[in-house]
């Protein structure tokens, strides 16, 4: 599985079921073609956040019941309705993308979550209203495994974030590990640098295992479909012990075998 840039969207998934495939699809257009606004291309600042805006007034005119002459959004405008999706989940993503655009840097590890909550969360909400099961409880579990995914993503793309000019791992914690910007620059797999990437990688892990119940109380393929994601986001983890946190040289990716360990890992979760 790949846990970038909108892929854990499981739009082919053999485990999706088929009624739902439309529905996943119309929604996966949707961030896939806002995320490229905030980062594909060379647009000026101003041009990528004119775009976002104008998605923003598509979801105005979708709430207001006002017809859209986009294909794409008469085609969210009828899965919203029929799923009784919660826009803000879709507003939550366009802001988040707009953040892209303007901020390139986090102090705190609080700032990261509140990217997180707008950027990754949004995907688990809808889909669990696709599947009619978003209670209070699944909804938690499922921001925690949604956020965990999109902190992996961070640390496993160190090095391709800092050629956009971003940086995910919190300014506090480069301080307290005594990293600083230009380590990162320099790719030095310091002492400083393991120690940061260890502490960054156990509170990932911890997260994803906090939700990681859901996976095993969901019915059907949502259930399984949710273990496999749980699982990629441990594997990518363990990958990037066993590359001692150098992810600038030896970026963690999934490969034929760790599907294999995935789909027996995600079996024994049946009786965890």
């Amino acid at each position: 599985m790949s846990i970038d840039h909108y892929e854990n969207f499981p739009v082919a998934s053999l485990l999706l079921p088929k009624r739902l495939r439309p529905a996943v699809g119309v929604i996966y257009a949707f961030a896939r073609s806002a995320d490229d606004f905030a980062d594909e291309g060379d647009a000026t600042p101003q041009e990528r956040l004119a775009a976002l805006s104008a998605y923003e007034a598509e979801l105005d005119n979708i709430e207001n019941r006002q017809p859209s002459e986009q294909a794409l959004f008469q085609s969210l405008s009828q899965v919203i309705a029929t799923y009784q999706l919660p826009i803000h989940a879709f507003r939550d993503l366009l802001s988040a993308f707009k953040q892209d655009v303007v901020t390139p840097r986090y102090a705190s590890f609080t700032d990261v979550l509140d990217y997180c909550r707008r950027s990754a969360n949004p995907v688990g909400t809808l889909m669990l209203h696709l599947y009619g099961a978003a209670t209070a409880q699944n909804l938690r579990d499922s921001d925690a495994i949604c956020t965990a995914l999109q902190l992996i993503n961070f640390w496993q793309d160190v090095a391709i974030d800092w050629k956009k000019d971003r940086v995910y791992l919190p300014l506090e914690d480069l301080v307290r590990f005594g990293v600083t910007e230009d380590d990162i620059a320099e790719q030095r797999d310091t002492e400083a640098w393991r120690a940061l990437l260890q502490f960054e990688v156990v509170r990932a892990r911890e997260m994803m295992l906090s939700g990681a119940p859901l996976a095993v109380r969901l019915p059907g393929r949502i259930g399984w479909e949710l273990r496999m994601v749980v699982q990629g986001g441990l594997r990518i983890l363990e990958k990037i012990e066993t590359a001692h946190y150098d992810v600038f040289r030896r970026r963690p990716t999934l490969h034929k075998g760790d599907w294999l360990r995935m789909t027996t890992r995600s079996f024994g979760m049946r009786t965890a």
